[in-house]
């Protein structure tokens, strides 16, 4: 299974990013392999619409999961229609919250925001 998350830099040990959206970068995990690979996000810099762009890359990349801090309301709808989990991160670091997740200690995100429209990071 892969699974994503939004990082502050490109390594395992990085703090997961605050935002999702406008993340500078992805980390997919695969769960069966233990690898990681990290993706530029280029919706960093987007006008508007990061949320949707970023959430696409990770329906592209056939992530099953999204592990994130929070998720706007269209980024969700994205994420949602094609059946990728996003579940709420619980811990500062990617390899934590990679751990509590193959250990089910991470709950579904419920608390969905309408989203920041380019108005913070």
């Amino acid at each position: 299974m892969i699974i994503a998350i939004p990082t502050d830099e490109k390594n395992l040990d990085s703090t997961v990013c605050i935002s999702f959206g406008r993340t500078p970068y992805f980390a997919f995990y695969d769960t069966e392999t233990k690898e990681a690979t990290y993706f530029d996000n280029s919706a960093i810099s987007a006008q508007g619409g990061a949320g949707i762009k970023a959430s696409q890359v990770i329906v592209d990349k056939k992530s099953a999961a999204v592990l994130t801090v929070r998720c706007g309301e269209n980024a969700a709808a994205v994420l949602n229609g094609a059946n990728v989990k996003i579940y709420k991160t619980i811990y500062p670091t990617v390899k934590e919250n990679i751990n509590a997740f193959e250990h089910n200690e991470l709950q579904i995100l419920s608390n969905i925001h309408p989203g920041f429209h380019n108005h913070e990071k």
